[in-house]
Formats: structure tokens, C-alpha cells, sequence
């Protein structure tokens, strides 16, 4: 049951973004992305911390420089392919519909458009502590 709510809540995300969002603003990127804020609230149940949903958008052929995130992250695959790399683990290859989770902190050292011809976008979810930002980058 638990399965089929997250489902449906991201299938109504991703139709609503794929809809297109009216508040949607555009945010500086750290690397070649770009980011739309689609919302961003101050979370009444969770001292500290701010919801924010988003969209990352990669051109083909793009990638984000290496960061990480402060906050957890749950990203969800609305269009396209793309390829991501956390910490020490594979490279992995994600398509739409595909969906993964980073735990705050981890190294995101890889994310890229998989195909150098397509565009590709996630819709992510962020909790975020107060005042951090989106992502932070990674020292070279």
C-alpha cells in the first residue's frame, strides 16, 4: 500500500511538472544544469527544515559539476536518461520512471545527460536544514 502511494504521488508530481508550474522561477547552478524552483515551504512538522520540490534540466550532452547535498534528496526521472555516480558506488543509468535516494552529505560526483542528442530532467525533492543551500560543491 505504502508502494503504491509514493507511486501515485510521484506520477501526480511528474504530471504536474510535465504540465508546467506558474510560480516556477529559475535559481543559479552550480554546474551547466538548470534549476526551476517549482515550491519551496518552511515545513511545520519538522523543526529547522525547508521542503523545496524542483526540476533539473541538462541539455544533451550537460553535466553538473561534482557537489553534494545537505539535505536529503529523492530524484525521479520525468524525461530522458541520465547517468549518476554517489560516493564510491557505479555509475548508474537511469531512464523516466526511474528513481533513486541520496542521504545528506553524500558526494554526488557524477550527473550527467546519458545521451549527447536528447534532453533530459529529473524532478527532485529536497529537505533542506535552514539557510543551506541547494548543493554544495565539491573541492577539486
Amino acid at each position: 500500500m505504502q508502494s503504491t502511494m509514493i507511486k501515485l504521488s510521484v506520477a501526480i508530481a511528474a504530471a504536474m511538472l510535465l504540465a508546467g508550474a506558474a510560480q516556477a522561477h529559475d535559481v543559479a547552478t552550480d554546474g551547466k544544469e538548470a534549476r526551476t524552483v517549482l515550491q519551496a515551504r518552511q515545513l511545520a512538522d519538522v523543526a529547522n527544515t525547508k521542503g523545496m520540490m524542483l526540476t533539473v534540466t541538462y541539455a544533451p550532452g550537460q553535466a553538473s559539476n561534482p557537489h553534494r547535498h545537505p539535505g536529503s534528496v529523492f530524484a525521479y526521472v520525468a524525461e530522458g536518461e541520465v547517468i549518476s555516480k554517489l560516493d564510491d558506488g557505479p555509475e548508474v543509468h537511469y531512464k523516466a520512471g526511474d528513481s533513486w535516494y541520496e542521504s545528506p552529505g553524500m558526494r554526488h560526483v557524477v550527473s550527467r545527460n546519458a545521451s549527447d542528442s536528447m534532453p533530459a530532467k529529473l524532478l527532485v525533492f529536497l529537505l533542506l536544514p535552514d539557510g543551506a543551500q541547494v548543493a554544495e560543491p565539491l573541492a577539486k
